[in-house]
């Protein structure tokens, strides 16, 4: 049976979940996810761990938060003042904007304080510094074309 290698396309179901226990995100009851096995498209640890396992193998890894959404950087926090911000944007505590930067992407960002003059942001990824735990089932292996 053949095994999983860089370059190829794989799909796999998954479950995340925290330290603690507790579910991040799954792909069970939904679509499974499809990717390019070496290409970057997933974490680091999650691309390392799919690779070599053959068509129906399941196995759970622990991904460090250095093989995942990297360490939380408290450099990206930042306080902004209100009137440097669109207009348009809902500032409430707890909710994730997407914020246009000048060369035309957008950067998501959570609000984390909003006082009358400032809005507090934080665009870490929601996940940085958090080890992950992922059970990883390979449902199919296509090579490369």
């Amino acid at each position: 049976m053949t095994k999983a290698k860089h370059g190829d396309i794989v799909k796999v179901h998954y479950s995340c979940f925290l330290e603690e226990g507790s579910l991040v995100e799954t792909t069970m009851n939904a679509e499974p996810m499809q990717f390019t096995l070496g290409s970057g498209q997933v974490i680091h640890g999650f691309d390392e761990a799919v690779a070599g396992m053959r068509e129906d193998e399941t196995k759970t890894i622990r991904v460090m938060m250095n093989e995942a959404f990297g360490p939380h950087n408290d450099e990206r926090v930042m306080m902004i003042q209100r009137e440097r911000l669109p207009g348009d944007l809902c500032f409430e505590a707890g909710k994730k904007l997407q914020i246009p930067t000048g060369e035309g992407q957008k950067i998501t960002a959570y609000v984390l304080d909003v006082t009358e003059s400032t809005v507090t942001l934080d665009v870490n990824h929601p996940l940085s510094g958090k080890n992950l735990t992922f059970s990883i089932r390979l449902l199919e292996i296509a090579p490369r074309a």
